[in-house]
């Protein structure tokens, strides 16, 4: 389930480092299913990115912040599959941020927070190995990947009004790192609604430096992301037996 630890030594002067699990969506786009369950060659899909960071030497502690539907289930995932690192399953809130929140609460006493969305179950260990020396550098840091499709602008009618550069446009993913203090001053900040916790920073006019994410770190949003999803599944199996 883990695609192995970074080759990298852990930094002896890294200080703890905590992530937060977001798992508490609504999974609308996935119909009757719920796609933190869903099973993914094996193991349910929230489980992927768990076991990477239970199995990262980089990563002291674990918050899973999820919603009521699933908190009994996490909790009881957590015992099944002995993540000795997840230190609390809580409740979220209503917006992504607010459930950022209630994780960076219990991550007090950590220099540094890793958030990630339990939606995107291929991250590995070497980013977030790259993304705690980015953020070392910045004080805050996102997994991305340049853009290379065509961009267009589209007005309400559906009608073309530009085609966009793509120069120094990146697509943003998950893991976001995280000073803890930058993060938490973000938070209490900024009270607009926004999509990462990177935007937090950049409306609090604090830097975010962006480190090369993966093709195949997708986001698990609807039925068809599935399919892609147990293909990349198969190839890192087929690593692992190399």
């Amino acid at each position: 389930m883990s695609f192995g630890p970074s080759t990298r030594l852990k930094p002896h002067d890294q200080g703890r480092a905590a992530v937060i699990v977001l798992a508490a969506g609504q999974s609308r786009r996935m119909g009757q299913s719920d796609k933190i369950r869903v099973i993914l060659n094996g193991a349910p899909l929230v489980a992927w990115s768990i076991d990477t960071f239970e199995r990262c030497s980089y990563v002291d502690e674990i918050f899973i912040v999820t919603s009521e539907e699933n908190l009994e289930y996490l909790q009881n995932l957590v015992y099944q599959r002995a993540w000795a690192k997840v230190k609390e399953v809580c409740l979220g809130g209503p917006r992504r941020q607010d459930s950022a929140r209630e994780g960076l609460k219990r991550a007090e006493g950590c220099e540094w927070v890793i958030v990630h969305d339990a939606a995107r179950p291929f991250v590995t260990a070497d980013m977030v190995a790259d993304g705690l020396r980015t953020a070392k550098l910045w004080g805050a840091a996102t997994a991305a990947i340049p853009v290379s499709d065509t961009l267009k602008q589209v007005n309400a009618e559906s009608k073309v009004i530009q085609t966009l550069s793509r120069d120094g446009l990146w697509a943003i993913q998950t893991p976001q790192v995280f000073r803890y203090d930058l993060l938490w001053e973000a938070h209490n900040a900024v009270s607009q609604d926004v999509t990462d916790d990177a935007s937090l920073l950049e409306l609090n006019h604090k830097d975010v430096a962006v480190y090369q994410g993966s093709p195949l770190n997708i986001k698990i949003t609807g039925p068809d992301d599935l399919l892609l999803a147990e293909a990349i599944a198969r190839i890192y199996e087929s690593r692992d037996r190399l």
